[in-house]
């Protein structure tokens, strides 16, 4: 049992380090080279492609950070019955937790959002018109909603190490 949850740790790590890994890279490298004079021409196409191929990557990632999370709190003796009767969420390790969760809802809600409508809508639209106002308009939602999510996953990182260290303090 203990190399399963080793192993379920290790997944969900490495899962969690290429979601959020991805992301930063997103946003330190990807978008500042398109925006570079010589690659404006391929930026929509450049953008528009690893949008697509990271969606998938990212989602993957998504389900295992679930999956392995479920299995790490069921390794750490967390039943549905201290979830459900409230007893969990009285502790400072369910309120951490609690806390945790709430934000990947939020995050898998903007995820969806971003992945399988502004973000395409903005690509699509950046490819036909890169200068159009709807263009500009749907691009700076996808890039608020990919901020906000990278804000979110880096506090979901904070409460990850609050969960295993305890709260500061």
């Amino acid at each position: 049992m203990r190399t399963l949850y080793l192993l379920s740790v290790w997944l969900h790590i490495l899962a969690a380090m290429i979601w959020l890994g991805g992301m930063i890279f997103v946003v330190l490298v990807l978008v500042p080279v398109t925006r570079r004079p010589e690659y404006q021409g391929l930026a929509g196409s450049l953008i528009h492609w690893t949008g697509v191929r990271f969606r998938w990557v990212g989602w993957i990632c998504l389900a295992l950070l679930a999956l392995s999370g479920l299995l790490n709190l069921a390794a750490r003796g967390v039943t549905w019955a201290d979830a459900w009767s409230g007893q969990l969420w009285q502790t400072s390790f369910g309120r951490a937790l609690g806390i945790k969760l709430i934000l990947v809802a939020v995050i898998l809600i903007l995820s969806a959002l971003h992945d399988f409508a502004i973000g395409p809508r903005a690509t699509a639209a950046w490819q036909a018109n890169p200068g159009s106002t709807e263009a500009l308009r749907l691009r700076r939602q996808a890039t608020w909603i990919g901020r906000i999510n990278l804000l979110l996953a880096l506090l979901v990182l904070v409460f990850a190490v609050i969960l295993v260290r305890g709260w500061p303090g």
